[in-house]
């Protein structure tokens, strides 16, 4: 099977060099932009499989970038920024991306990110094969099959690693799961950074699920453990 078709948006020559050669090394196909108006421009021309975004772009932020692309197609966002701030990681996942990884950054972690996107997307093909094609929890509907979820009889506009958690969570309504074994699942790995991650994908799913302060509380934190998705009437 080929492998896929990766835009690599970076103004940063050094670091956008070091993506390319990775990529090259190891037989992905590639395109690269040096701002976010080429990079709308490419992602429309070429519809890459998935996208390697920095967010410090010299002409707009990378979140519009994101919300540009979110506007017509699901295609993997995978940001690679400097910053490190839980806020920032929000705000671009907000916007649509599937994964965040925080520079400096090694290949290896790189090369791993790009793997999973992979098996994701695979995974994401194959999550109606349930013994129920659709999954009711009070107003929160799931049906895999479409691969779609609704609250209240509204489409939820989730992203693919928060479809895939809470997939997760739904398959195992009741039951306490751990970081190690979330991660794993989602992520193939249980790396530091996957940990991180989670409590931002986590926080962002939940806002999703969960808008106003006295809307039912579908998942449950349990401090130092892991997460539970509850049963509600």
């Amino acid at each position: 099977m080929n492998k896929p078709l990766v835009l690599v948006v970076e103004d940063d020559r050094p670091v956008r060099n070091l993506i390319v050669t990775t990529l090259k090394a190891n037989d992905y196909r590639y395109l690269t932009a040096e701002n976010g108006h080429s990079a709308i421009i490419e992602t429309t021309s070429h519809n890459p499989d998935i996208v390697l975004l920095d967010l410090g772009l010299p002409d707009i932020d990378g979140t519009q970038v994101i919300e540009s692309i979110r506007s017509w197609s699901n295609m993997p966002i995978i940001v690679i920024s400097a910053r490190s701030e839980d806020k920032d990681k929000i705000t671009a996942l907000d916007a649509g991306a599937d994964d965040y990884l925080t520079k400096p950054f090694s290949v290896e972690e790189l090369l791993a990110r790009l793997r999973v996107t992979q098996r994701r997307l695979l995974l994401l093909q194959a999550s109606g094969d349930t013994d129920s094609p659709v999954f009711q929890n009070g107003e929160l509907k799931i049906d895999y099959a479409a691969g779609c979820a609704y609250l209240n009889g509204e489409e939820l506009h989730l992203t693919p690693i928060e479809y895939k958690l809470l997939c997760l969570l739904s398959h195992n309504v009741g039951k306490v799961l751990t970081h190690t074994y979330i991660t794993q699942q989602i992520w193939g790995s249980s790396w530091e950074n996957d940990i991180a991650s989670l409590r931002v994908f986590m926080a962002t799913l939940r806002k999703k699920l969960e808008p106003q302060k006295d809307s039912p509380q579908y998942i449950q934190t349990h401090i130092g453990v892991g997460y539970r998705m509850l049963r509600v009437d």
